[in-house]
């Protein structure tokens, strides 16, 4: 005789039923919260030894009562002038500066230009043709953040170091007319550049991380539907498409059989998501994309890094693999990828995670490969090593763990339906 019919509201009252799926539920809600909004609320409180360039071009001559060109003494008074391990001032030359620019090393440069003491001496000899200049130069390639921060710091300590010398010229000048008084003052004109301008299509610095999103998204989710596909395909679990139910007869193969299928599978799917990508991201929607061949690869080698890691924690953790590998490659790899807000204006735990997480790895290559001509020390190398080392761990971590499952016996052979 047939049991029951089993009604909603006394499963409801299972008190057991709601357990598990509660603490997890509040868990990840907590953790996702203060790892997102952890790392965005306090950027500038947050900054730690943010590289920016400090070029000093000024070839003088020293001023009155001056034993070296103004331009030395204001560099000296801009890094001095910054709190400890905020900002990592370095000293450049104008063609140096330019590189660490266009190579994404530097977040932005203070330039005080050759004619810097010439300039600011005529003011006091009132054969002033134009105002002395300082440069701060921005780099969007490095992210619309990244590049503000830096403008926002240079910008600073050229008004500031306007406003001493201003102090100077003043009491250089104490008959000078009100109107003179006013532009001594506060003599420098601040004048904002691009050091490395970028390309239109870019999203202001910001195309490099939704593209790798879309890339560890892809790979990520791939995975996922090979993993459930496989499972449902060889007997392990059950296909449910809307109100149709089935469940197809067992086959018998262990686990590291089956992750070998997964991984395969993975690996040639990546392919494809990466054609369809790049197809939608630049040939529909038209991004600016250098290096179309070398974009691809990296792009697949990426995707097919995450899919295999993600194989390979399902492997190791069952159902709760998915959840294990969402904190991995998206949870914690989201706020520490640097490619919105950078690492050096972010807490030290997210620092720690940058090393290794493979967003930022990513991140980085791609950024190199959109933005700064595909350079290896633009972050390019970097990121082929740590993909190679994330393909590496993948394989001998999920082949570890099924191997010693299977020798310990323990199958996931089920009796196949009658």
């Amino acid at each position: 005789m047939n049991a029951p019919e089993a009604r909603a509201g006394r499963v409801l009252r299972r008190w057991k039923l709601w357990l598990i799926p509660g603490v997890l539920s509040a868990l990840v809600a907590l953790v996702l919260s203060l790892l997102y909004m952890g790392g965005i609320l306090t950027p500038s409180d947050s900054l730690h030894r943010l590289p920016i360039a400090l070029v000093d071009a000024d070839a003088g001559p020293p001023l009155p009562g001056h034993s070296a060109p103004l331009g030395a003494e204001l560099a000296d008074a801009v890094a001095a002038g910054t709190p400890p391990g905020q900002v990592q001032w370095q000293r450049l030359s104008r063609e140096r500066a330019q590189e660490q620019l266009a190579a994404g090393k530097v977040y932005g440069a203070l330039v005080v230009p050759e004619d810097f003491s010439r300039t600011v001496a005529a003011l006091t000899a009132d054969q002033a043709s134009a105002r002395p200049v300082l440069l701060t130069l921005t780099n969007p390639g490095t992210g619309s953040l990244a590049s503000s921060l830096a403008s926002q710091i240079t910008q600073q300590a050229a008004h500031r170091s306007s406003r001493s010398i201003g102090e100077q010229l003043t009491a250089a000048v104490p008959n000078a007319p009100p109107t003179a008084r006013l532009l001594l003052a506060d003599p420098v004109d601040v004048q904002v550049q691009q050091g490395h301008p970028i390309a239109r299509h870019t999203g202001l610095g910001l195309s490099a991380f939704y593209y790798t999103l879309l890339l560890v998204l892809a790979g990520f989710l791939s995975a996922n539907l090979v993993h459930n596909g496989v499972d449902t395909a060889l007997g392990y679990a059950d296909s449910e498409i809307g109100p149709w139910h089935s469940r197809r007869p067992t086959v018998p193969i262990n686990r590291t059989q089956t992750l070998v299928v997964k991984m395969v599978m993975t690996a040639g799917l990546s392919a494809v998501t990466t054609t369809m990508i790049m197809l939608a991201t630049v040939g529909i929607l038209n991004m600016d994309a250098p290096h179309l061949p070398l974009l691809w690869v990296f792009s697949f080698c990426a995707c097919v890094a995450v899919g295999l890691g993600v194989q390979a924690i399902n492997a190791a953790f069952g159902t709760l693999g998915q959840l294990v590998a969402m904190f991995v490659f998206i949870a914690f790899a989201l706020p520490s990828s640097g490619a919105t807000i950078p690492l050096q204006a972010t807490p030290s735990f997210y620092r720690f995670l940058g090393a290794f997480e493979p967003m930022r790895q990513v991140a980085g290559g791609v950024r190199a490969i959109l933005y700064f001509d595909a350079q290896a020390d633009a972050g390019l190398t970097r990121g082929w090593v740590m993909i190679a080392v994330g393909f590496v761990v993948a394989l001998v971590f999920g082949f570890a763990m099924t191997h010693y499952y299977d020798r310990k016996g323990l199958h996931r052979m089920v009796p196949s339906p009658s």
